[in-house]
């Protein structure tokens, strides 16, 4: 008898079996194959059959097209000379974790129908808490990454706070500028602090907005502090801003979506001083703890906070509040249908240990310092902020021309770089001019790889140059 949108146990074998072959073929052989190369819209167009698919086609087929027409046209993220924005490295427990929560539809967002998921996650969120130095009482969830965790974070602040203002810097991850508009705090609610010269949130200059709120009558709901910021890997001074927090009744926020990893670096982890004492922690595993996208995490400091913002009750969930009940995540954050994010982080601390993820968060801050080292004794080449949390910018050093020029070149040597495919470096902006960013965060990146990532930047710069119109004329 067929059963309906089911495999014969043989056909789901072999199916699988497939897709494992082409993952490890993926992993095994990305030093053989570009990073990646720009979308060519004439070949999307033609790629796909849009008509809807009445009758069946072999599954295996179908994995077949996929890889051929959908992913050859991605820019993997995962390469280890992927250095560009924030590279996502992921790791094949993650993989499989991800695969086996899904094959089994595990509903993670009560603990009726998912006891043992339910008491993995309090576990696994504890792991972390303990690792940002949160206290006992502290807790939270995963959720699909840094941008739900601190809308998740800023809301239960307003429901403890009330409205206020808000305050960010001009290094404040866009996301979380865009999420205050979804939680319906407008721009006028919102002061963006100035930057010192490392371009990090200035103590002095959020001291006297607070005060200048306060004599106006508008209260502060909460500071937004980054771990790590994604322009330049600044770390805001979480010590200084948690004493000011204090004193002006502020909820302090920090985005440590990036650059809270680095709590697991014996060498690195003081630049994070001050971490223990937020209110709340954004974390993005998925990106420097090396799981699948989507695991993202929030920690707030009393978790009670979490159920005050977002406890739901509904006659169709009466029995999940039964006393032998475990967690019902789906009262610490917006979603009620979760899916079993929890276990990837699980099975890959399990698997690897933590030394291991302490070695590679240590590889990928000194991958970076190595190629501030090289840059600096090239003369092609200007340092603009060095070396922080495995995030460095730069520029050609061309005395020669004048600052558009140079801002013209660095531009095209990043864009250069994704039709190349050896490398990918990507450019941010600093004080309003383009600079290459660098940042190296795969375990499996090697000082040969950077070292050749510079040889190409050197070659595409030189190739590049002629393209402007002052040295067409020298």
């Amino acid at each position: 008898m067929t059963i309906p949108l089911r495999l014969p146990p043989a056909e789901m074998r072999r199916l699988g079996h497939r897709a494992a072959d082409l993952v490890v073929e993926h992993l095994s052989t990305q030093r053989t194959q570009p990073v990646g190369g720009p979308p060519d819209p004439e070949l999307l167009a033609g790629l796909f059959d849009s008509r809807l698919p009445d009758a069946p086609t072999d599954p295996v087929d179908v994995l077949e097209e996929v890889v051929r027409d959908v992913l050859a046209t991605i820019v993997r993220t995962d390469h280890p000379r992927f250095l560009a924005y924030v590279p996502g490295p992921s790791n094949y427990v993650g993989a499989v974790a991800d695969f086996v929560a899904a094959g089994l539809n595990v509903f993670a967002g009560q603990g009726l129908v998912a006891p043992g998921p339910a008491v993995m996650e309090r576990i696994t969120v504890d792991w972390l808490r303990q690792l940002c130095g949160l206290p006992d009482g502290a807790g939270g969830l995963f959720v699909s990454g840094g941008t739900m965790a601190t809308l998740i974070a800023v809301h239960a602040a307003r429901v403890h706070h009330g409205a206020g203002a808000v305050y960010v810097s001009a290094h404040t991850h866009r996301s979380i500028r865009r999420g205050l508009g979804f939680l319906g705090i407008d721009d006028a609610r919102v002061r963006v602090v100035p930057l010192d010269h490392r371009y990090r949130m200035e103590v002095h200059e959020l001291r006297t907005m607070l005060a200048t709120d306060r004599r106006a009558g508008v209260p502060p709901l909460c500071v937004v502090a980054t771990a790590g910021t994604t322009g330049t890997g600044a770390v805001d001074p979480l010590d200084e801003l948690a004493e000011v927090c204090a004193e002006n009744g502020a909820w302090l926020h920090v985005d440590g979506a990036y650059g809270a990893a680095a709590v697991l670096s014996e060498q690195h982890r003081h630049l994070l001083a001050g971490l223990g004492r937020a209110d709340s922690v954004a974390l993005d595993p998925h990106k420097w703890w090396f799981q699948p996208y989507e695991a993202g995490c929030v920690l707030v400091r009393d978790v009670s906070l979490l159920e005050a913002a977002f406890a739901m009750e509904a006659e169709y969930l009466r029995e999940t509040r039964a006393d032998d009940v475990p967690l019902n995540f789906y009262d610490l954050g917006p979603q009620l249908t979760r899916s079993f994010r929890a276990l990837k982080m699980w099975m890959s601390m399990r698997t690897f240990g933590l030394d291991a993820f302490r070695r590679a968060v240590d590889h990928g801050i000194g991958l970076v310092e190595h190629a501030e080292q090289m840059l600096r004794t090239s003369p092609g080449w200007e340092i603009v902020t060095p070396a922080q949390l495995a995030v460095l910018t730069f520029r050609p050093a061309r005395s020669g021309l004048p600052p558009d020029a140079v801002d013209g070149l660095t531009r095209r040597i990043a864009a250069a770089t994704l039709r190349d495919g050896r490398v990918l470096v990507t450019t941010t902006e600093l004080d309003g001019r383009p600079v290459l960013r660098l940042c190296a965060t795969h375990p499996e990146t090697s000082r040969a790889d950077i070292e050749q990532a510079i040889d190409v930047l050197d070659e595409l710069a030189a190739a590049n140059a002629s393209d402007s119109p002052e040295a067409a004329t020298r």
